[in-house]
């Protein structure tokens, strides 16, 4: 029986120890289960968002800035246990958070795991939005934030730079499941609640809603213009915008040309402006160098051995 967890429905039977797109079987590795500093301010914070890296990824992007594990090629196996046991560590150091990183192709084990820890902070779902909007419902009353990308609004540059033509459409119904599924933002500071997205203070926290990122990549501001009008159109302040300038040119994707560069200050302010002249008050803006090392984890040695053997790429 194959896997329909996602939008490649791929023939593995992964239940059985085959692998899918995704690279993994249904056994579950983690690469890295830590707080993490550089995530948008109100999922940050000051103690940090407790992220757990899921080994694997069903898209094959050639800029990948964390390919290493997207390939599979890191990560140690947990239980269902001892993936709540790792949730609850990440409670209990006090970070503001429980943030799934790449989670799609271990939904029904994170669901388990998420009922068996018991969580008093929000559930973060942080994803590229290739997702099954079918597959998502398993995440519904348990994910309070969806943290999603829109990455590409046409087939061709899906097609090119993560070998997902459908990109654009299925990232559409998936925001769309998000949406339905937690509502317009909350933000909470000092016990005290805010709806309203554009009057929130600084220091506010998100406890519910959709944050959709878009990574600008070198080059391709009209791209980005497409994505914030969509988004700006469909949503309004109902979700919030984060338009990232951390496009960091790697090694593996020198085959093209166009993406081995960073992106210029002139670029990134151009998209901005156009987020602001939409009319675009919900959303994060970054500042100072466009790329920075912190932004890319290390994925070395992050979990002891109590968590299991390392993973052996098939």
């Amino acid at each position: 029986m194959g896997c329909t967890l996602c939008p490649r429905r791929c023939p593995a039977d992964r239940n059985r120890g085959e692998y899918g797109f995704c690279g993994m079987s249904s056994e579950v590795y983690v690469a890295r289960v830590a707080p993490h500093y550089w995530e948008e301010p109100c999922i940050s914070g000051e103690k940090g968002s407790g992220t757990v890296f899921f080994s694997g990824c069903n898209l094959r992007c050639v800029y990948c800035q964390n390919h290493k594990i997207a390939a599979g090629k890191a990560g140690r196996r947990l239980s269902v246990a001892q993936l709540a046991e790792a949730f609850c560590s990440l409670q209990e150091q006090g970070c503001h958070n429980i943030n799934l990183v790449t989670p799609s192709h271990y939904i029904p084990q994170i669901a388990e795991a998420l009922r068996m820890a018991r969580l008093f902070v929000p559930v973060v779902y942080n994803t590229s939005s290739y997702e099954s909007a079918e597959a998502l419902r398993g995440m519904e009353g348990l994910a309070d934030i969806y943290l999603a990308d829109f990455k590409y609004p046409d087939e061709a540059a899906a097609r090119k730079y993560s070998h997902a033509p459908d990109y654009p459409e299925t990232a559409k119904a998936a925001i769309a499941e998000m949406v339905r599924q937690v509502g317009t933002a909350e933000y909470e500071k000092d016990d005290r609640v805010w709806k309203n997205a554009t009057e929130y203070p600084d220091g506010a926290l998100m406890r519910r809603g959709v944050i959709v990122r878009h990574l600008l990549l070198p080059g391709r501001t009209e791209e980005a213009k497409q994505v914030l009008r969509y988004l700006y159109d469909t949503y309004g302040d109902t979700v919030a915008v984060s338009i990232m300038n951390q496009y960091t040119p790697l090694p593996h994707a020198e085959g093209f040309p166009e993406l081995c560069r960073r992106v210029t200050e002139a670029e990134y302010e151009e998209v901005v402006e156009f987020a602001l002249e939409l009319g675009i008050g919900h959303g994060f803006f970054q500042e100072g160098e466009t790329a920075e090392e912190s932004f890319i984890p290390d994925f070395e040695e992050q979990l002891s051995d109590n968590f299991g053997p390392k993973r052996e790429k098939k």
